[in-house]
């Protein structure tokens, strides 16, 4: 089914970008659009459902349109469709599922289904080629997983988040520090200039297994900065962000180094959004080094962190492999997981 010289069209919109690109064999990017919604929502805090799909809707055509004139390709010359059809908001999903199939329907191409987390860790392949096994550490604003892979398209998770998710964590801690939504990028810098002196907790870090829990922290946070108000007391905030980010890089450090230790790797992947955060890719990083040195760290470059198609055409190059086809009926499915 796989072609020499294969030209894939995906699409992602699970979220609040609306990503178009055109990828070649799996690995080689031709065009990654990405319109960002951020401005839109950021005024609200937060995404806003409705307001991300009527983005979608504007935008998900001329993302297509652009995407094939950057990669200087036409529709004819296109072999496979690929969509993101979960986990994510179901009105966001729903729009690019349709965009999709019509795409498929009208150029008779055939429609490969694309699990979003799946994509995240297969940017990695449009860095590097991958070799298994593997393990991929996955943080994310809804996720944070620690997913073992014996081969290509295989996912087996082996820890995961008890209650909320990294990301999640850093977004409410951003709006009670007053920062702007997104506040990952911000906490990261503020971090890198204060000092861990509040000493936050470090959860489940004594329990014998991989997953992961950041609720407890963040009311720890959120206790912490409210009891100053109250007090009329002003704390840091560079030491407040450098206490907080200390206790999650400490927590998902510990966690990847275990998985690592107890499962035959011969490289780690980190995807999702947070793997933006410079104080993780540092320690992860010096991890590497001191405790897994015949293990190769692939973390994608900062535009492949972030929601984009060109990861889901990497993932998808792998599904087409596999004959994993979808027909008209396929739907979104807000709550993917990988089991």
């Amino acid at each position: 089914m796989e072609k020499e010289n294969e030209l894939l069209l995906a699409i992602e919109s699970s979220c609040d970008e609306t990503s178009v690109a055109v990828i070649r064999n799996g690995s080689e990017i031709l065009s990654n659009i990405i319109a960002s919604q951020i401005k839109s929502h950021r005024r609200f805090g937060g995404v806003v459902p409705e307001v991300a799909s009527r983005h979608h809707v504007e935008q998900i055509t001329l993302c297509i349109e652009e995407a094939l004139q950057e990669a200087n390709v036409t529709a004819d010359e296109l072999s496979t469709v690929a969509v993101t059809y979960g986990p994510g908001l179901v009105g966001a999903l729903l729009i690019g599922v349709s965009a999709a199939k019509a795409f498929a329907w009208a150029h008779e191409l055939p429609l490969i289904p694309v699990n979003h987390m799946a994509g995240h860790i297969y940017a990695a392949r449009l860095v590097a080629p991958l070799e298994f096994p593997l393990m991929a550490l996955l943080v994310s604003g809804g996720h944070t997983e620690l997913v073992y892979m014996e081969e290509d398209g295989a996912y087996h998770i082996i820890g995961e988040t008890r209650d909320d998710a990294a990301g999640e964590a850093y977004d409410k801690v951003g709006r009670v520090l007053g920062l702007s939504y997104p506040s990952g990028k911000e906490i990261d810098e503020l971090a890198h200039q204060g000092q861990d002196t509040f000493h936050f907790p470090r959860a489940m870090m004594k329990e014998d297994n991989c997953d992961f829990s950041f609720s407890g922290l963040k009311s720890a946070f959120i206790n912490t900065v409210h009891n100053a108000e109250q007090r009329d007391e002003q704390l840091k905030k560079e030491d407040l962000a450098a206490s907080f980010q200390a206790s999650v890089i400490e927590v998902l450090t510990a966690k990847t180094l275990r998985a690592c230790q107890e499962y035959p790797v011969k490289q780690l992947i980190v995807a999702g959004g947070v793997a933006a955060n410079k104080g993780l890719r540092e320690a992860l990083d010096k991890m590497v080094s001191e405790y897994l040195p015949d293990v190769q760290l692939i973390v994608p470059p900062l535009k492949l962190c972030g929601d984009n198609a060109a990861m889901i055409g990497a993932a998808a190059h792998i599904e087409l492999k596999k004959g994993h086809v979808a027909d008209y009926y396929l739907n979104a499915v807000p709550g993917l997981s990988f089991n």
